[in-house]
């Protein structure tokens, strides 16, 4: 390899990420700005400059995909296969088998499908998946039985039962592995770190890897930090890469601190930070950094890709016509001979993929659900349909005892039906209402169009409707944003952007909710050139029907389309050449805030003033926002001066951008047109 050919196509902050000597080091990597391509061209550049041994480098990450592509693109470098590049649980689980071998020791089975073995350890009232997730959440934070209740308590954590029935069942879950002789994959991390304490394992092992690189930094947990540092030792060759506005994982216990405080951990280290963004049009990042403006860590990543249409955010009637104004979308932006999976529909919970699912196969749009996150995939879904087959009454008898099973939800303001959907402090109590629930709502919609609606033919259409996958041919992807993660299309639709989705009803705490904000944040910015952001005004939940609201992070997103739609230096110039134009303008007879807007207006025109204020406060009010955040009083001051009679006219006043004329134009310009053109 030639040193100099692996830094040619590399920018000034990628290349010196490449070529530092700093040890540890760590790389803070935006969205899109190359961190797979500078994480495998640090490893070939040291190979390259003879300051690392390939036969003993050992690049980490988090899905055999990952380290799949890892491993790709190092033997596309020339390294061929001897980087060794894993998952922490494939490369732990390579080093207990070589020491059983080597011991001479039978090695336990592992336990693989936690599910079916925690159900049979419990009352038939507590839900398997509830227990299990709580127990990944607690071997991932190196909480034993023990301490459960206490950790979870100190984390915050509502688990879907009493945290004491959880400790009970997480004891009963570890004493009947140890006495089947059984191991699960967090067992492979803490049995690797025991061995550890080893002198001569340790030694081994450092010996054998020598250079330590760790992708997506920001998703690990404390049982993965800790097994790293004792392959670590007290070395400090180890580089790092991860972005802490990509940190959507603490729930399942990751801890982006690890990234966040890495010199705390690794004093000494240096960093380098990556903000050139390859993958976005500089308006879909004016939108991404406009919903994390107010984070703790901010993003400002900067666009390398020419301009291109501005995101759009539309609202629809219903959930229903919104799947069918989606479907309507992906097959306009289609272009002649393009390929389908260019585009994805990207929704907050697996629920939301079935009716999206619908309205494709209706349009007899080709679409996979990526993940295995489709409906008929979960397991109490399988669960309901096997019981459905197994009822021996009417078919609107079996699904009305299907749904006396659905699980309530929390007793809440009964008048606050704006925040409905799930809002349960738990992910899979909310998660499994809605599929259920959406699963009788599909189950009504076949009984309409079957006049002899029977089980069997349920379960047929389902798989014709919303069972559709087509992992091997051209096809939509619907998916979720956390399945989103690490992949990027050219068109991406945003789906059921509301309140009680996005942010997620349980999500509560100051944490949660600064996740959730990153987490949208992922969905946006999987978008290469085109974003379209659409929400439902009212949503169906098994037979409930509720009145829904946009998602507050709308209004960040909208305040940015101002400013970027189209080119956005053309745009900056255009408004400041409007701004002066009104300043110089007839009726500007009083003071001027420094945006150029009147402050005193024409006796004339202040009935038309209070006009729009009242009108601003009512809209504000149904929305539920501030009524700045509709418009300023100094937009309102231009309207009610320059009387526009148009949306061009509109569009030449300050605070109107393309977005907020769709939104609003119609009602400005009614507004004004009841106060007559001109005044007087």
């Amino acid at each position: 390899m030639d040193p100099d050919r692996l830094l040619a196509d590399l920018n000034d902050a990628q290349r010196a990420a490449v070529t530092s000597t700093a040890a540890p080091l760590c790389i803070l990597a935006g969205a899109g700005s190359g961190k797979t391509r500078v994480l495998t061209r640090r490893i070939g550049h040291r190979v390259a400059t003879d300051d690392a041994d390939p036969r003993h480098v050992l690049a980490l990450t988090f899905t055999r995909k990952a380290a799949g592509e890892l491993g790709t693109r190092l033997r596309q470098l020339g390294m061929r296969d001897t980087v060794a590049a894993g998952t922490f649980h494939s490369i732990a689980f390579a080093q207990l088998r070589a020491r059983w071998e080597e011991r001479g020791i039978r090695p336990p089975d592992l336990l693989d499908r936690k599910v079916r073995f925690v159900a049979d350890l419990l009352p038939r009232d507590v839900k398997a998946i509830d227990v299990v997730g709580e127990i990944e959440w607690a071997k991932a934070r190196r909480v034993g039985p023990d301490s459960y209740v206490d950790a979870a308590h100190r984390a915050a954590r509502t688990p879907p039962m009493a945290p004491h029935v959880v400790a009970e069942a997480f004891a009963r879950y570890e004493a009947t592995k140890r006495q089947r002789r059984m191991v699960d994959f967090d067992d492979l991390l803490a049995l690797c770190i025991r061995d550890m304490g080893d002198p001569e394992v340790a030694a081994a092992q450092r010996w054998r890897f020598r250079h330590l690189f760790v992708d997506e930094f920001q998703d690990v947990n404390p049982l993965q930090f800790d097994l790293l540092r004792a392959w670590l030792g007290d070395r400090t060759d180890l580089c790092v890469v991860g972005d802490p506005n990509q940190a959507i994982y603490a729930w399942n216990g990751a801890d982006a601190g690890y990234l966040v405080d890495f010199d705390r951990w690794f004093p000494g280290a240096e960093s380098v930070a990556l903000v050139e963004n390859y993958r976005s049009t500089p308006q879909i990042l004016a939108a991404a950094n406009a919903v994390l403006a107010r984070s703790r860590h901010g993003a400002s990543l900067r666009a390398n890709r020419p301009d291109g249409p501005a995101p759009l955010i539309r609202s629809f009637p219903s959930d229903a016509a919104e799947a069918r104004g989606i479907a309507r979308a992906v097959r306009d932006a289609r272009a002649p001979n393009a390929r389908w999976s260019t585009q994805a529909v990207l929704v907050r919970t697996n629920a939301q993929t079935a009716l999206l699912s619908e309205a494709l196969q209706a349009a007899g749009i080709p679409h996979r659900v990526r993940g295995g996150t489709g409906l008929l995939e979960q397991a109490e879904v399988r669960t309901a349909l096997a019981g459905l087959r197994r009822h021996h009454g009417a078919f609107d008898v079996a699904i009305a005892d299907l749904e006396a099973t659905i699980e309530p939800e929390p007793t809440a303001d009964p008048d606050d039906e704006a925040a409905a959907a799930p809002t349960d402090t738990s992910d899979a109590v909310a998660e499994r209402r809605a599929n259920l629930e959406m699963l009788v709502r599909l189950a009504r919609d076949y009984q309409r169009i079957d006049l002899a609606p029977t089980s069997d033919g349920f379960l047929a259409w389902l798989r014709a409707t919303v069972g559709s996958d087509a992992p091997d041919r051209d096809a939509v992807d619907v998916t979720t944003f956390h399945a989103a993660k690490g992949l990027e299309w050219p068109v991406v639709h945003l789906a059921g952007l509301e309140q009680g989705y996005v942010p997620i009803g349980h999500a509560t705490t100051p944490a949660a909710l600064a996740e959730e904000r990153r987490l949208f944040y992922v969905a946006v910015t999987r978008a290469e050139e085109r974003l379209l952001c659409s929400w439902a005004e009212t949503r169906t939940f098994g037979q409930r029907t509720a009145q829904r609201e946009p998602s507050p992070y709308l209004v960040q997103v909208e305040a940015a389309l101002d400013d970027a739609g189209g080119d956005v230096s053309a745009r900056r110039a255009t408004l400041r050449a409007q701004r002066e134009a009104l300043r110089s303008g007839p009726r500007d007879r009083g003071r001027r805030r420094s945006g150029g807007a009147p402050t005193e207006l024409d006796p004339a025109d202040q009935p038309l003033f209070e006009a729009l204020r009242q009108w601003r406060a009512t809209r504000a009010r149904a929305a539920g926002v501030p009524a700045y955040v509709v418009f300023n009083d100094a937009t309102l001051v231009a309207v009610a001066s320059r009387r526009p009679a148009s949306r061009a006219e509109l569009l030449g006043l300050p605070g109107i951008g393309p977005v907020k004329a769709e939104r609003h134009g119609d009602d400005l310009l009614s507004v004004v047109a009841e106060h007559g053109r001109t005044p007087g």
